[in-house]
């Protein structure tokens, strides 16, 4: 992609969380909306041995969500199966503004969702699948508000232990390049932050790549201990703002720099992914 940025008009952050509290100072803070996550299913054994987070917020904790924030809620629901329609239904009459469906793999199974949410919220989708990543283009043609490429998913998918290889790869350029609605990857903590990856380098790859959100996650809520929300959520999007007004030559600069800290990365992540592998407890029990 050539001049991909475009002048940040807004970013939305999104933060993973039912915390009544934390969400009114997030979003007094600046956070574009919420995300209440369902997706479990199947989601312990598939990542078992890899550090990643496991979710089990409920119904109730989407009504309640609802009800402390006017900012926007987001549903993450589960892979599409037999469930599925029910969860939609569910997380409609529940209020939510937006339903994601994570591990794509088919362009049918996006038309379906369509169908059963009827225009009665929006729809956005999370490639983290080797068959979405190969469908991108077909994938957007369809009428959804959002895509996101999940970098952990992708890579247990693609058997890389270190999940920032779909930047190096080129991956995350090529699913960019697809889309035109909203487009994210990876996640978001305080700029001085961040291991192995700095989160800098996270951000100025997304104003080199023209995103327009990102979700605040584990690392973010590690970071913030003992913080103000309202105080470090500005610095992030402060942040932001000064990474999207750089020239070209600063983003290929930085990119340079995010492809050497991959590179680096590699032994961090195997040797994680060893140890974690290696601990006799079920991914559920560890969520």
């Amino acid at each position: 992609m050539d001049g991909i940025a475009q002048p940040m008009g807004s970013f939305d952050l999104f933060l993973f969380s039912t915390d009544s509290d934390l969400i009114r100072l997030a979003v007094a803070g600046g956070v574009a909306g919420v995300v209440v996550d369902w997706e479990h299913i199947g989601k312990a054994e598939r990542q078992a041995g890899f550090d990643t987070q496991i979710n089990h917020d409920t119904l109730e904790d989407l009504r309640r969500v609802r009800a402390c924030t006017t900012a926007r809620v987001l549903c993450r629901i589960n892979a599409f199966g037999p469930w599925t329609r029910e969860e939609i239904e569910a997380a409609v009459q529940a209020g939510t503004d937006e339903i994601m469906l994570p591990m794509v793999r088919s362009a049918v199974e996006v038309e379906h969702v369509l169908e059963w949410i009827g225009g009665r919220c929006g729809l956005g989708i999370l490639i983290e699948t080797r068959e979405a990543v190969n469908l991108c283009e077909c994938l957007a043609r369809l009428p959804l508000t959002r895509v996101y490429l999940g970098l952990h998913d992708l890579a247990i998918e693609r058997r890389t232990p270190n999940p920032f290889r779909a930047i190096s790869d080129g991956i995350v350029e090529r699913v960019r390049s697809a889309f035109q609605i909203p487009f994210g990857f990876a996640g978001l903590t305080l700029p001085d932050r961040g291991f192995p990856i700095p989160c800098r380098l996270l951000i100025a790859e997304m104003a080199r790549l023209g995103c327009s959100f990102s979700f605040l996650r584990r690392s973010f809520l590690r970071d913030i201990v003992g913080r103000d929300p309202r105080v470090e959520i500005p610095r992030i999007l402060e942040a932001l703002r000064e990474a999207f007004q750089q020239p070209p030559p600063v983003w290929e600069a930085s990119h340079r720099e995010l492809l050497r800290a991959i590179e680096e990365a590699d032994a961090f992540f195997s040797n994680r992914n060893r140890i974690m592998s290696s601990w006799p407890i079920s991914r559920a029990r560890l969520s």
